[in-house]
């Protein structure tokens, strides 16, 4: 989800990780009015993409300088991290269920119902009758959101739309809406799931970090120094500590990934988005501005530098059931603008030649660094000490052996070296 937020106006991306035959899906979302075609939209799913390389926890790489000649500047890479996700006859309303079609659209691929309902049983046989698969207990998860005077924004896919579009997938579906309310609706699409769901929201909003008001939002364990070979297995590492983080808190928190000022980035690993690229998520409240002052600046030489535009950007993870989840998730905008990411580091060691004492204790230290790499991995993630050692063996063997080699060339000087320097 992008949720774009500012003075009661909210815009609504939608991406979902669905997988099965196209005809078979259908999304029914409580919106707060009667959308016109207006404020409905299909995205490019490239901009759900931007928006996670950008905010997605990363590995970063420091290369140890050489001890025998210091100092030396740290080169910096930043890495990406993981991201990690009814065709059928025309609907007709039926008026002894109490539900009335108040708006119909074909948007893109989707053909998109909105709906008002009287009472959540009758909702549901209409939906049933009309060609939607709902699970047993539907009603229940229903009925707050009738009580609430909420519409239903009901969506499946048109085949023959789809086919036009020549992609492979579902694109993203966009909505906008004014509300008091700063709130996704979670618990409706908890009835139709096999076990938790897993959701990332990505709140855009004018200045300060987001975080929820009836759930703790908790930061993600960061700043860790962990084992070289991370690296190529980070999706597996992210997906175990977020576990094991998950489960320390009871299953009933939302974690913190990202917050940053989308003006810049130390390190990024991708681009801020650009104007364009945030106006197309929904940020109205900024339009593209040049600096004409700066000394960069010079006609017929250098154009205008653009402003960066005031956009803030949350990203949050929420792995929910209905036992830990009983209500919906509602968010406020803090005036907390602290930046923080999940950010990894990978150490590399001095792989040239050394020729000082000072080698040494390089890898005295180093021996203890890896040491303690491998201690925090074990417990980020859970995982056996016995098989991370394992895991790490070979390319810690290769460094010891490195040091090895350049200590016992280091004690055999050269009569000629404290002379010729």
């Amino acid at each position: 989800m992008v949720l774009v937020r500012h003075d009661n106006k909210t815009a609504l991306t939608m991406f979902s990780d669905y997988q099965g035959e196209m005809k078979d899906f259908a999304l029914v979302v409580p919106v707060p009015e009667v959308l016109t075609r207006e404020q409905i939209n299909v995205a490019d799913r490239s901009i759900i993409e931007r928006v996670d390389a950008f905010s997605a926890p990363r590995l970063v790489e420091y290369f140890d300088p050489n001890p025998c000649d210091p100092p030396m500047v740290y080169g910096v890479r930043a890495m990406k991290g993981s991201m990690l996700p009814a065709a059928g006859g025309e609907p007709t309303s039926n008026k002894t269920l109490g539900v009335t079609i108040e708006a119909q659209y074909t948007v893109g691929e989707y053909d998109i119902l909105i709906l008002g309902a009287k009472e959540s049983l009758g909702l549901e046989k209409w939906l049933t009758e009309n060609g939607y698969k709902l699970p047993k207990g539907a009603s229940k998860a229903i009925e707050p959101y009738i009580k609430q005077n909420l519409k239903f924004f009901v969506a499946k896919v048109n085949l023959a739309e789809q086919v036009k579009t020549g992609f492979q997938y579902l694109r993203p579906i966009q909505f906008a809406y004014e509300s008091p309310k700063f709130m996704l609706p979670i618990r409706l699409g908890m009835v139709n799931s096999d076990g938790p769901q897993d959701m990332l929201v990505y709140a855009i909003t004018k200045k300060g970090r987001v975080e929820t008001t009836n759930y703790r939002t908790v930061k993600l364990p960061t700043g860790m120094d962990v084992p070289l070979y991370v690296k190529s297995r980070f999706s597996d590492f992210y997906r175990a500590m977020f576990e094991v983080a998950h489960k320390k808190e009871n299953k009933k928190v939302v974690f913190l990934e990202y917050a940053w000022n989308m003006g810049w980035c130390d390190p990024c690993a991708a681009d801020p988005l650009t104007q364009e690229e945030l106006k197309k998520l929904g940020v109205f409240w900024t339009e593209p501005t040049f600096n004409l002052k700066s000394p960069k600046v010079r006609p017929g030489i250098f154009p205008p530098i653009q402003v960066q535009p005031e956009a803030y950007i949350t990203r949050l993870h929420v792995k929910y059931d209905s036992e830990n989840f009983p209500e919906d998730l509602f968010f406020q905008e803090t005036s907390d603008s602290e930046n923080f990411q999940g950010r990894y580091v990978l150490r590399h060691a001095w792989a040239g030649e050394m020729k000082c004492e000072a080698a040494k204790g390089y890898k005295k230290e180093l021996k203890s660094r890896r040491d303690k790499e491998a201690q925090v991995l074990a417990q980020l993630t859970q995982w056996k000490l016995e098989e991370i050692y394992k895991d790490m063996g070979k390319s810690t063997e290769i460094e010891l052996s490195n040091f090895n080699e350049s200590s016992e060339k280091s004690s055999e000087k050269k009569w000629y070296q404290n002379i010729f320097k």
